[in-house]
């Protein structure tokens, strides 16, 4: 249930057009509901302003299946399901088959947010290069999918500077950047001198093998030396979406 849900069924009481059993029965379900399997937050959506997601990897293509259709009758909202095995995605697209599906990034949309509503704000998805591109698009697949608009910045690592330097006026005007990178992990703390916008950097598990699959790019990350930069964990796109919507979410509160 959303914010405007709420309030609309509460008015309808306040003037008279529902009952009060009416407003029990709708709200009766709102903490939880336990599937057998599992118990889905259905009052994340009233809290945070974001509905729970569903994290497919090691959940049966029965149990998420069940988990979307739960969610999907209880929200109007975007439900997402992340890190999706192909089996489970050819499950999900024959039950709805206008859902998203996008195999790189391993992710599906059940369904985005209302096409009719104004964008939260605007994020730029930043990646070293392309090997850093599934994880760049789960993070920018998800920002979509929840109603931020999105620029994606691809394939312009450290390596080459003239590369990014040649974007920053995206960099500039963006509410939040994203930046995806492996290796080093350098990309972030260029990116953070060049824009005022709040900086996610997203480690990435690529590189050879000191960089101890993305532990190297972690470290580099947390120890960047542009202020305010701050880190998810590696190969995280979907949370570093989650955490600029979060961002957006309550910069444009009223």
């Amino acid at each position: 249930m959303q914010r405007d849900e709420l309030k609309a069924l509460l008015a309808a009481l306040v003037s008279g057009s529902t009952s009060i059993d009416d407003v029990v029965s709708r709200l009766q379900r709102l903490p939880l509901e336990d599937l057998g399997f599992a118990r889905l937050d259905t009052h994340r959506e009233l809290r945070q302003g974001m509905p729970e997601a569903v994290y497919a990897e090691h959940k049966t293509a029965d149990q998420v299946v069940a988990i979307g259709r739960a969610l999907l009758d209880r929200t109007t909202s975007a439900v997402i399901a992340t890190r999706v095995p192909e089996e489970t995605a050819r499950r999900l697209l024959g039950e709805w088959p206008d859902a998203r599906h996008d195999a790189e990034a391993r992710l599906v949309v059940l369904r985005s947010a209302p096409d009719e509503a104004a964008p939260a704000g605007s994020v730029a998805v930043v990646s070293g290069g392309t090997s850093d591109r599934p994880v760049a698009l789960e993070a920018a697949l998800t920002a979509e999918a929840m109603g931020l608009k999105v620029e994606r910045i691809d394939d312009v690592g450290v390596a080459g500077l003239h590369r990014v330097l040649a974007q920053e006026e995206v960099l500039r005007t963006s509410d939040v950047v994203i930046v995806v990178a492996g290796m080093e992990g350098a990309l972030p703390s260029l990116v953070g001198g060049l824009t005022p916008a709040p900086v996610i950097a997203v480690p990435t598990s690529v590189g050879y093998g000191a960089a101890f699959g993305g532990l190297a790019a972690l470290l580099g990350m947390l120890n960047s030396c542009a202020a305010g930069v701050v880190v998810t964990n590696i190969d995280n796109g979907f949370g570093a979406a989650m955490a600029a919507l979060r961002q957006l979410n309550h910069t444009s509160r009223p």
